[in-house]
């Protein structure tokens, strides 16, 4: 591989909370993630790793260390250079998946478009209906986010992380609130994306199963990578 830039490298990464009582959620994590990686990150409640794919995301600031993604340093940039670098970089994936309940699965979708671009064209619309089709919803287009099951919500939260194009998602617990079939069905749809259009895929997960199932297991505890793994598949 020679001297190829990782999309993401970690240096170093503390982070700490309060004054008087003070708490070091991180105690120094250093990472580099590859363009396409699948990677799974475990480890105990309260061990760093939320609060690691925040600041990973651009959603927070380490107290010490770096993140550089697609070879930018992130730390001296504004407010408005980290949401521009997020946006066409990074895709989110949350357990709770914070759709916009009054709006259409279509409408959802393309919230990131319209954020980035202002309004609305119709290559938009276009975009979203053809993710729609790939996570299996094209039927749901139009439905209002409040007359989908949870599966179905999830994977209107896929699609949504997806339309961008970007070249890592972080995805905090995504099946962790749904039963084992459609935790199945989105899995396999992160590992399609994964495969067919090399995004990257960055998973928190408590599943053990999931786990084993990436290419790459990152575990943390008290706030430390502890082991990062390379399974070896059958």
């Amino acid at each position: 591989m020679g001297d190829v830039q990782p999309l993401l490298r970690v240096e170093g990464v503390r982070k700490i909370y309060g004054t008087r009582v003070v708490t070091e959620a991180l105690k120094g994590i250093d990472l580099e993630f590859g363009a396409g990686e699948f990677c799974a990150m475990t480890g105990p409640s309260g061990c760093g790793k939320t609060t690691l794919l925040n600041i990973v995301g651009l959603l927070d600031r380490p107290t010490t260390g770096r993140i550089v993604l697609k070879g930018v340093d992130t730390g001296p940039l504004e407010d408005a250079e980290r949401t521009a670098l997020r946006a066409e970089t990074l895709g989110f994936i949350f357990q709770f998946h914070h759709l916009l309940m009054a709006f259409t699965a279509t409408e959802n979708v393309m919230m990131p478009l319209l954020s980035t671009h202002g309004r609305a064209a119709p290559w938009m619309r276009d975009r979203a209906l053809e993710l729609l089709e790939h996570v299996g919803l094209e039927d749901r287009s139009g439905y209002r986010v409040t007359d989908l099951s949870g599966g179905q919500q999830q994977r209107v939260a896929v699609a949504r992380a997806l339309v961008m194009r970007p070249d890592l998602v972080l995805a905090d617990e995504p099946t962790g609130n749904l039963d084992s079939e459609s935790g199945e069905r989105v899995f396999e749809l992160l590992r399609r994306a994964n495969e067919e259009d090399g995004t990257g895929f960055l998973i928190v997960t408590h599943d053990e199963d999931i786990a084993r199932r990436c290419d790459r297991i990152v575990r943390m505890v008290d706030g430390r990578v502890v082991d990062d793994e390379r399974p070896t598949v059958m």
